[in-house]
């Protein structure tokens, strides 16, 4: 009998998780990169700034600095 209550609790918390995970269809805000492309552009620039900025998500850091 437990086993089957355990079952069904592990059923119940699987389904719950699916319906609050479900996807809205909603697509993130993503810009392109560089200052021209930011809502807010910077004051100062530099190349080392745009660089960094190309290269966001990457974890690998630029090698022209």
């Amino acid at each position: 009998m437990g086993l089957m209550r355990m079952a069904a609790l592990g059923a119940a918390g699987y389904a719950f998780y699916k319906y609050t995970q479900k996807d809205k269809g909603e697509t993130p805000k993503v810009r392109d990169a560089g200052a021209a492309n930011m809502e807010t552009t910077p004051r100062t620039w530099s190349k080392t700034d745009e660089a960094l900025d190309e290269t966001f998500p990457a974890s690998d850091a630029v090698a022209n600095y």
